[in-house]
């Protein structure tokens, strides 16, 4: 290991997107012989999936914003990657500890007091996944200055014999799945299930593939108990295997910093139904990657979903344009990126070959 020490926190619940994308990072760096110490909520999934990264300094803290500060003692950088890592880092830096850099990945909020003022105007550098997100941002404090670095693609794999078989359970027709938190407030499944509903009759082989978990499970899977076109899957460790057996990817959010799940799904060729929020338009290329509705806009997904159930050449047009376009957002891109700020807020920083 070479250079100053690189200090990742992360105090989030669960494993979601932002995780995942915390994970990539570090793996990239790691990669690149940077010393890095990634500071993660006890317990949680990104501790887990961390833990076989050779050469990382893995602290596991209670949670509290006092643990997580005194966490990152030592270190030459901190990166934080969500909001409460963010007071935990400002802290850090009141009591005279290192620089910080903030990774914003979510479009709502924050919310418009002094302390997010000064949580924001202490940080060296203020990265953003989307415009979106920079304009809530600028709508905190418009002298604030943000860029761009959006989420990476995870390179996620398939097994065909696991392709075949998800495809066997789903009935062998035509498959629209979705892949995310099921919280219709924010991922907005109830819109799915009214899609399904509408393309029941006039569509029947269309089956719709719901994959993760939430707090709306319950209620969703009540609510389709009555759809035999629907299906859940619940949590699943091989996601390229159920991206790879689906025909599209229909994501209908409230709201969206970005959505990397949706940089996977292109990857795999999906033609993408979504709505028209946050950060995905600046992904997603309406008419030649996918087709965007607004939300709750049920007669216009269903109509994306037809359209695209129909025709065999746009699909395969669409799945064209958002292989190449995935590829634009590969991991190493994202890293270096990173591995850019890191060396310019550390002047004479040096690792490896990142």
């Amino acid at each position: 290991m070479a250079g100053p020490l690189i200090a990742h926190i992360n105090l989030a619940r669960g494993f979601r997107g932002g995780e995942r994308q915390t994970e990539l990072l570090v793996r990239g760096l790691a990669a690149g012989g940077w010393a890095q110490r990634v500071v993660v909520r006890r317990g949680e999934g990104l501790a887990r999936c961390l833990a076989d990264v050779p050469g990382v300094e893995l602290r596991q803290v209670a949670g509290n914003v006092l643990a997580a500060a005194l966490a990152l003692r030592g270190a030459g950088l901190v990166h934080a990657h969500e909001a409460r890592a963010l007071q935990a880092a400002w802290l850090n830096r009141l009591g005279g500890g290192a620089r910080y850099l903030v990774t914003r990945r979510v479009q709502q909020g924050p919310r418009h007091h002094a302390l997010n003022r000064d949580l924001y105007r202490r940080a060296a550098r203020i990265v953003v996944l989307s415009r979106a997100i920079g304009a809530a941002i600028s709508a905190l404090d418009a002298a604030l200055a943000w860029e761009v670095i959006p989420s990476a693609s995870a390179g996620l794999a398939a097994t065909p014999g696991r392709v075949a078989e998800l495809r066997r359970q789903s009935g062998g027709g035509f498959i629209v799945g979705h892949i995310g938190a099921l919280v219709d407030s924010h991922k907005g499944q109830r819109q799915i299930l009214a899609v399904a509903r509408e393309t029941l009759q006039c569509a029947p082989d269309i089956g719709y593939l719901l994959v993760g978990s939430g707090r709306d499970e319950a209620a969703l899977r009540a609510e389709a108990a009555s759809l035999p076109n629907v299906r859940f899957a619940g949590e699943v460790r091989d996601v390229g295997s159920h991206l790879a057996a689906m025909d599209v990817f229909l994501y209908p959010s409230r709201h969206e910093g970005l959505g990397s799940i949706l940089l996977d799904a292109m990857g795999f060729g999906l033609p993408v139904v979504a709505t028209r929020v946050g950060g995905i338009p600046e992904v997603v290329s309406d008419g030649s990657g996918g087709l965007l509705c607004e939300v709750d806009d049920v007669a216009g997904l269903t109509a994306a979903v037809l359209r695209l159930h129909a025709d065999a050449g746009l699909r395969e047009r669409m799945a064209t344009v958002n292989r190449a376009r995935a590829r634009e957002y590969s991991p190493a891109a994202m890293t270096g990126r990173y591995v850019n700020i890191y060396r310019s807020l550390l002047p004479g920083a040096v690792a490896a070959s990142t």
